[in-house]
């Protein structure tokens, strides 16, 4: 049996927690089933996101071949020198432990997966990578409808972000970066090379708050410096969500005339902004990559392995909404589903009977979402190079970060990869983008820690792999660094910059 206890300075904390509480139970549970102790893996983690898709134990099959089945599975052959083969880990969570009767939710646990499947859950989809998982479709709906959903709940989604705000509006960090702007805008001058029409694209407005204090102190700014930068700014504003640009757009209303927006999709910016290839001198970015589709992959035992999901409902939670919208419980994935694709206020028209009027899909809607939960499998990779991580990037770019050291499961970060090799293309070669998000900044942050997926709001939170985009833009002439957030104590918002090598 390995045990990996990753919440180590919890245990020196003001409330520290006791490994022997945490790892005793499962471990006493373990020993009375018949599972195979040698090919065990009990992996302890503080989930500190409070909504979150994990139980407080769970279980995942390691499998050995890419796609088999558990019941399935080709007997073991030989086991090479220096790999160790697993065929199970137990997953628990610390933070919770403490209010659980871990052993009994073990063994339950265990019971379940050998039985195949929780009597009364509902599975909402098959297993897949995690990028593609049903979480993604609900994250999606909530950006398409947050008016629906925030007039439900009664307050604005930046309110859940920690400290109630995006960190991209603070206007010390702002009047930074418009410092530099202005240095590189004046070098050009001076030069004679500084472009008629000077391009500025924000990816993921907010309330578009963020770009009224850009716009604002870009025009202060200029209006003392006397180079008239402000007359010739072109600032795209750029969301998935329509909704956030009309009140984006109404927010800088007073800078109406050197401001457009467009419906874009974080993940492929180029499909919108590609005639500004080689022309932007900035990319502002808060908040995005941190809600953009990931999967995750490990090195376990010297293997590669993919992380697989399965969306599902547990089944106490099943049977209350099934009641509560008067269907079968086997009915209710294709509700779900239905939801999904039609979105609340239209689901409300086709099954008046079910729903009322919007608000009661929206409740559906809220209540769904705050009940999905994901069960999780590890699959053997045949080969990183068989892995697309994005369309341009190949797996192969995770090779030295899985291969860094001890056991590691990571996130890929697929969206945040796609827009950002994407992005940096946009940029001249005096550009630069500016990010603020929630990034694991060396691979030693995945061994110590929770990264996600969490849930904020509606919305899905993983942590952004730092060092895979740094490694990513070296390999194109992009520099990129890391540093703290330097404007607001006490968050994990870090500022990443990149940056064409000179």
């Amino acid at each position: 049996m390995l045990v990996d206890f990753r919440p180590h300075a919890r245990l020196r904390s003001s409330a520290p927690v006791s490994v022997a509480d945490s790892i005793g139970p499962v471990v006493d549970a373990l020993s009375e089933s018949p599972t195979d102790l040698a090919r065990v893996r009990v992996v302890c983690d503080w989930v500190q996101y409070r909504h979150n898709f994990r139980g407080v134990v769970e279980v995942r099959p390691i499998l050995p071949t890419d796609g088999a089945d558990p019941a399935g599975t080709p007997p073991h052959g030989p086991v090479p020198e220096g790999v160790r083969d697993d065929d199970l880990e137990i997953a628990v969570d610390v933070r919770r432990g403490g209010e659980t009767a871990l052993r009994d939710a073990t063994r339950e646990v265990l019971r379940a997966h050998a039985e195949g499947a929780e009597a009364g859950d509902v599975v909402l989809e098959d297993w897949g990578p995690t990028r593609r998982s049903v979480i993604w479709d609900f994250n999606a709906l909530y950006w398409s409808a947050l008016d629906l959903w925030e007039e439900a709940t009664g307050t604005a989604y930046e309110q859940a972000l920690p400290g109630g705000e995006s960190d991209a509006r603070n206007r010390d960090a702002v009047r930074a970066v418009l410092a530099e702007l202005f240095t590189v805008w004046d070098g050009l001058v001076d030069r004679g090379a500084l472009p008629p029409e000077l391009y500025v694209v924000e990816i993921g407005v907010g309330d578009g708050h963020q770009a009224q204090v850009f716009l604002d102190e870009l025009r202060e700014l200029d209006a003392r410096h006397g180079r008239g930068y402000y007359r010739r700014l072109h600032y795209l504003m750029c969301d998935y969500s329509p909704h956030v640009l009309a009140r984006a757009r109404a927010t800088v209303a007073d800078h109406a005339e050197h401001v457009s927006s467009f419906v874009t999709d974080a993940t492929s910016p180029r499909d919108v902004l590609g005639f500004l290839q080689f022309k932007v001198f900035l990319i502002y970015i808060s908040n995005v990559y941190d809600n953009l589709p990931s999967d995750e992959v490990a090195q376990l035992g010297g293997r590669t392995y993919l992380v697989e999901s399965r969306a599902f409902l547990p089944a106490d939670a099943a049977a209350e909404l099934a009641a509560l919208v008067g269907v079968r419980t086997d009915e209710l994935a294709g509700l779900v589903a239905t939801l999904l694709r039609l979105g609340p206020a239209l689901l409300a028209e086709a099954q008046p009977g079910r729903f009322p009027d919007t608000a009661a899909a929206v409740d559906f809607w809220r209540r769904t979402w705050a009940a999905v939960r994901l069960a999780e499998r590890y699959v053997g990779l045949a080969g990183l190079d068989l892995y697309d991580l994005s369309p341009t990037v190949n797996g192969e770019a995770l090779r030295p970060l899985l291969e860094s050291g001890a056991d590691l499961r990571m996130h890929v970060s697929n969206g945040a990869v796609a827009s950002f090799t994407e992005t940096i293309g946009l940029l001249h070669p005096y550009g630069r983008l500016v990010c603020h998000d929630l990034f694991a900044r060396d691979v030693g942050a995945y061994r110590t820690g929770f990264r996600g997926p969490g849930k904020y709001d509606g919305s899905v939170v993983n942590w952004v792999n730092g060092p895979l985009l740094a490694h990513l833009g070296r390999r194109r002439g992009v520099d990129v660094t890391y540093t703290p957030f330097a404007h607001r104590a006490g968050t994990n918002i870090v500022t990443m910059t990149a940056q064409v090598r000179d």
